[in-house]
C-alpha cells in the first residue's frame, strides 16, 4: 500500500498565471498563492510538499503540468471539467476560489472528478498532424467555396470536379477582371492541395510502420486510414475500457441521460470526448449509408432499416446510431484481432 496522501493541491490554471490552494487532511487551508504558469515555477513552489494530492481541470496546459508534477513525485488528478459545474455554474467565481473548491474536491473522492486519462506524448503529437490536416482541408473547402460564389454573380460556373483539381479548372473560367481577386485564392488552393498530399502520405506511412494495428479498424468499408488512425490515438490505450460499449460513451456518441422519477425525456448525443474523432466516425457511417455505400454489410442493413422507420429525423438519427455502432466495433476489432466479417458475424481470430 502507497504513502497516505496528507496535502491536498488545488490549481486553477490559466494561461500565463495559476492560482494554487493548499489544504492540510483536516482541510484546513495551508497556503493560497498565484504562480507563473511555467514548469519551474510550479514544480519550485511544490518543492515543499511531498507526494501532494494535485487537482487541476483538463485544458491546453493539462498534459505537460501533469507530467511534471507527476515526474516530481506527487499524485496528479485531472479532472473532467463537466464533472465540475460546481465550479463553473456558481453566481460568484474567482481563480482563488475555484483552486480551493478543486483541493476539496481531490480531498473527499477523486471519483467525484471523473479523472482524465491523458494519451503519451508520441500518440498527441501524431494526432496533431491528423488534426492540422484536417485544418488544411477546411481552410480548402472555405476558399473554393468562396471562389465558387464570386464567379456566379458574372454568370460563370465551375464545371463538377474533385476538389484537387478545382484550382486549374476554376482558372479556366475565371474572366481577366476577377484575377486580381481570385488569381491569389487559386494559387492558395494549389498550396494547400499539396500539402493535405503530404499529410495523407505521412499518414499512411504511420500507418504502416508505426501503428499497423490500424489495420484490423480499416478493415471495415468506409473506415479508411485516416479514421483508423485518429481512433486508435484517441483511445491510445484499448485495454483501458472495460467494455467496448463505453468507447461510444466515451466519444459522446451516447444520448444523455435526465430522469427524474417518472420522468425520462429523449436527449440527445451528449457529444463528450474528442469532436475531431467524433466527426470522422461520422462520416464514415454517412459513406456506409449512402446509396452508393457499396459493401453489404450487417451494419448497413441495420443503419437502413432505422432511416426507414425513423421519420422526418430517420436519416439523421441512424447516421449517428451507426457512428455509435462502429466505435464499438473498431474497438472490439482492435483490442481482440479478430477479422472482420461484414454479414453473418461469428468470432474468428485473426493468425498472430
Amino acid at each position: 500500500m502507497g504513502e497516505r496522501t496528507t496535502v491536498f493541491v488545488g490549481c486553477d490554471v490559466g494561461d500565463k498565471f495559476t492560482d494554487i490552494c493548499v489544504l492540510d487532511g483536516d482541510g484546513a487551508v495551508l497556503e493560497t498563492a498565484r504562480v507563473r504558469t511555467t514548469r519551474s515555477s510550479l514544480e519550485g513552489h511544490l518543492r515543499g510538499y511531498e507526494r501532494a494530492r494535485v487537482v487541476l481541470e483538463v485544458g491546453t496546459h493539462s498534459r505537460w503540468i501533469a507530467a511534471a508534477l507527476g515526474e516530481a513525485g506527487h499524485e496528479v488528478i485531472v479532472a473532467n471539467p463537466r464533472q465540475v459545474q460546481l465550479i463553473w455554474k456558481r453566481p460568484r467565481k474567482t481563480d482563488r476560489t475555484d483552486a480551493l473548491l478543486l483541493a476539496r474536491l481531490g480531498r473527499m473522492d477523486v471519483e467525484l472528478l471523473a479523472p482524465v486519462h491523458h494519451r503519451s506524448r508520441e500518440a498527441h503529437v501524431d494526432l496533431a498532424c491528423l488534426r492540422a490536416r484536417d485544418q488544411l482541408v477546411g481552410a480548402r473547402t472555405k476558399l473554393v467555396n468562396h471562389v465558387r460564389g464570386a464567379l456566379k454573380p458574372f454568370g460563370l460556373r465551375v464545371a463538377d470536379c474533385s476538389t484537387d483539381t478545382f484550382a486549374d479548372k476554376a482558372q479556366e473560367v475565371v474572366p481577366p477582371e476577377l484575377v486580381p481577386a481570385l488569381g491569389p485564392m487559386l494559387d492558395v488552393i494549389r498550396l494547400l492541395t499539396t500539402q493535405i498530399a503530404a499529410h495523407d502520405k505521412q499518414a499512411e506511412q504511420l500507418a504502416k510502420t508505426v501503428y499497423p494495428e490500424s489495420k484490423r479498424c480499416s478493415q471495415v468499408f468506409g473506415v479508411g486510414t485516416l479514421t483508423a488512425l485518429a481512433f486508435q490515438l484517441t483511445l491510445d490505450d484499448p485495454t483501458r475500457f472495460k467494455h467496448s460499449r463505453f468507447v461510444a460513451a466515451f466519444l459522446g456518441l451516447t444520448p444523455g441521460k435526465d430522469q427524474s422519477g417518472d420522468s425520462d425525456p429523449q436527449k440527445h448525443i451528449t457529444k463528450a470526448g474528442d469532436r475531431f474523432t467524433r466527426k470522422l466516425l461520422v462520416e464514415c457511417a454517412n459513406r456506409i449509408l449512402s446509396p452508393r455505400g457499396g459493401l453489404d454489410s450487417d451494419l448497413r442493413t441495420w443503419g437502413l432499416k432505422l432511416a426507414e422507420r425513423g421519420g422526418k429525423n430517420g436519416r439523421k438519427r441512424a447516421v449517428v446510431a451507426v457512428a455509435r455502432k462502429l466505435a464499438v466495433l473498431l474497438h472490439r476489432l482492435w483490442l481482440t484481432g479478430e477479422e472482420y466479417q461484414p454479414t453473418g458475424y461469428s468470432p474468428r481470430p485473426l493468425a498472430a
